[in-house]
């Protein structure tokens, strides 16, 4: 293993974090900037670049001392050239030449990838996934993202697109997907899927129930708010609950089927419901999975939270 340090970069639409990690992972240092995405996203890289001379500087370090800069950003992700595509909420709307910018104003090593992946290698790396070789990684956020790693590798696929989870599809006549699709698991596992899937229910639910009061009322709620009514005993909430982990669960259950990973890690903002959601969706997994995988595939929670994205991102520098 390397005496080398490693930089992790995670990129997002509101703030880019950082870390700077010894080989195996121990964070020594982080730090966040605010991502400024006025005039089409310009100002991003730079500020990155400036960011890490900066920090590298600050803590009387050289270039030489680096392995390397991973780092995890929306959008699509050429590994390979170091672009990225289509990350509309960085108002990146042409292709950015991240990894050439990078390097040239680093004098690192730059390797990029999609901030799922990145995420699901730092969870497999130093979280839930306690470094195995076959890990599959769902976040359940605003969408549903995955990654998955197999035989110590993330997988690609031929266009970029292994690990999307949240287009398994689970019910051909369900809801209509942003990509056009009918029943995709992120119309209905996604923090917004939850609210979907409770506004229908409410609907043609008659008796009493908070969050049908709510709704009736006019008012919003959230995925928080229906989790929290489910585990104060709320019949309605339980029944969303209900719903919601029965579709993940035979989600999980045929990536658990192709893939047969040592653990599939369940993150992002929704996974916050914790064992109440785990528990549940491990019931319909269960159901739904190979007698062999039943008995050899984990699901769990994940550990790292936040710190996912910018443990894989370092992760990444060692490759």
């Amino acid at each position: 293993m390397t005496d080398q340090k490693l930089i992790g970069v995670d990129l997002g639409g509101t703030t880019t974090k950082f870390a700077i990690t010894t080989a195996d992972g121990e964070i020594q240092q982080r730090w966040s900037i605010d991502t400024n995405v006025l005039d089409e996203g310009a100002h991003i890289v730079p500020d990155i670049i400036d960011s890490i001379n900066e920090h590298i500087s600050l803590y009387q370090m050289k270039p030489e001392d680096f392995e390397g800069i991973g780092m995890g950003s929306p959008g699509s992700v050429d590994v390979k050239a170091g672009t990225v595509t289509g990350a509309y909420n960085l108002n990146w709307k042409t292709t950015q030449n991240v990894k050439a910018d990078i390097e040239a104003g680093t004098h690192l090593a730059l390797t990029i990838d999609n901030d799922a992946n990145v995420a699901a290698l730092g969870e497999r790396w130093r979280g839930a996934g306690e470094n195995e070789p076959d890990v599959v990684f769902v976040t359940l956020g605003t969408g549903v993202g995955g990654g998955v790693i197999a035989d110590g590798r993330l997988l690609h696929g031929v266009a970029g697109s292994a690990g999307e989870i949240g287009h398994v599809c689970v019910d051909p006549h369900g809801y209509l997907c942003t990509c056009g699709n009918h029943g995709c698991l992120e119309t209905v596992a996604s923090a917004t899927g939850v609210v979907r899937v409770a506004r229908e229910m409410a609907e043609e639910y008659s008796g009493n129930s908070s969050i049908k009061k709510t709704l009736d009322d006019g008012d919003e709620i959230s995925s928080k708010i229906v989790f929290d009514a489910a585990k104060n005993g709320d019949p309605l909430a339980i029944k969303v609950v209900d719903r919601v982990s029965y579709f993940l669960g035979l989600a999980l259950a045929n990536v658990g089927n192709t893939m047969n990973p040592r653990y599939v890690v369940i993150g992002g903002g929704v996974s916050a419901a914790g064992e109440f959601l785990r528990s549940q969706v491990e019931k319909y997994f269960k159901q739904f999975a190979f007698t062999n995988v039943r008995e050899t595939t984990e699901v769990r929670l994940a550990t790292l939270g936040n710190g996912a994205g910018v443990l894989g991102a370092a992760r990444l520098a060692l490759n």
